[in-house]
């Protein structure tokens, strides 16, 4: 449901606001601490702003998962995976997890512990490359020049 006149007023109305649930959020909270040692050497490089944008903590996503990292503009998600993330069930399941994060729009990166261990720069590189705005598109060509004032006729 998205906005459209309602009541006899004629004011619009939204879709009401989708909140987490209570026991997602707590999750959410007791994950940001203590960090991974990973996830600490990322966070005390990418918080308060330091790479340009604001990066959140363990911020739900869907209203059922947990993103390591999120930055809201550019509807990025940062995933720093430990070693659990190679056993064969935790692939298939951060592949489902992917693709349905995806299918809504939002962006995933990801980062094993020893890509932020011994690459953390270009790691940051990367998190801060895709946070920025795609480069403006050229418009498109015309087949054939534009019609000036004068050139229709009635």
């Amino acid at each position: 449901m998205g906005v459209g006149l309602g009541g006899e007023s004629g004011l619009p109305v939204h879709a009401p606001l989708r909140r987490v649930q209570p026991k997602l959020r707590l999750r959410s909270r007791d994950l940001r601490h203590p960090l991974t040692p990973a996830e600490k050497l990322v966070w005390d490089r990418v918080g308060n702003h330091q790479l340009g944008f604001h990066i959140r903590r363990q911020h739900v996503l869907l209203g059922r998962f947990i993103a390591d990292f999120y930055c809201a503009c550019a509807r990025l998600c940062i995933e720093i995976d430990g070693d659990t993330h190679t056993e064969p069930s935790q692939v298939e399941y951060d592949t489902a997890r992917t693709a349905c994060v995806a299918a809504q729009g939002y962006r995933v990166l990801r980062f094993t512990n020893a890509d932020v261990k011994n690459n953390l720069p270009p790691v940051l590189e990367a998190i801060r490359q895709a946070c920025e705005p795609p480069p403006p598109q050229p418009p498109p060509q015309l087949s054939s020049p534009p019609l000036r004032f004068g050139d229709l006729r009635p």
